[in-house]
């Protein structure tokens, strides 16, 4: 059995108010710094095999003190990165939602192009493609995987078999574990956006 750590970053000051994207040197607040650190607090326990990350400033930050913890190297993954939103990157997410593309967008995300982004169904082949090798990597145990909100909702959709343009239902917080687990039965979501005790996590334990 194996299990895959869906973290998303913790807090930055652009959440909730502008489109980060690729957009390059945005870092962890102070709040975001303590939901790091914290999340390598609950992680401490837990034995980690591996951690990976987007390259992207938040990710890497939200993912060194758990590989910290646990004597681990961050492997950084550029297929873990973000959505790609072109022309939308370091735009308010009102200015996002006066534009023309917006209601199709909602309508139907899977097929919905910005000008120089990616569409929702580029970024599920790429993520699921890479988490996909390091599942090969780590056939056993668990591996932390430090990303981004939309690389984790449509990795859900993936394993669960959920629509590309039903991804809106899905909802996960910042400094949150998302867990997919993954044996003879074949995949499972046990938790979603998860921001309290990791103690099922803990080596012996079954529950998740």
């Amino acid at each position: 059995m194996n299990r895959l750590l869906l973290i998303r970053h913790a807090l930055n000051d652009w959440v909730g108010k502008r489109v980060a994207g690729w957009t390059p040197g945005i870092s962890l607040n102070a709040e975001g710094r303590k939901q790091a650190a914290r999340l390598a607090e609950w992680l401490e326990p837990v034995q980690l095999e591996a951690v990976y990350a987007s390259p992207l400033e938040r990710a890497v930050e939200t993912a060194q003190p758990i590989a910290r913890s646990h004597g681990l190297d961050v492997q950084i993954r550029d297929a873990l990165g973000d959505t790609r939103y072109g022309e939308l990157d370091g735009k308010t997410i009102e200015d996002v939602m006066k534009t023309d593309l917006w209601e199709k967008f909602r309508a139907c995300p899977s097929r919905t192009r910005f000008p120089g982004a990616e569409t929702t169904y580029e970024v599920q082949v790429r993520v699921v493609g890479e988490l996909e090798k390091i599942l090969q990597n780590h056939p056993q145990g668990n591996v932390a995987v430090v990303t981004h909100a939309d690389p984790i909702r449509v990795a859900v959709a993936h394993y669960v078999g959920l629509p590309l343009d039903l991804l809106g239902r899905i909802w996960v917080s910042t400094a949150s574990l998302t867990l997919l687990r993954f044996d003879e039965s074949g995949q499972r979501l046990t938790h979603l956006g998860h921001t309290g005790s990791l103690e099922f996590l803990r080596e012996g334990t079954d529950s998740g």
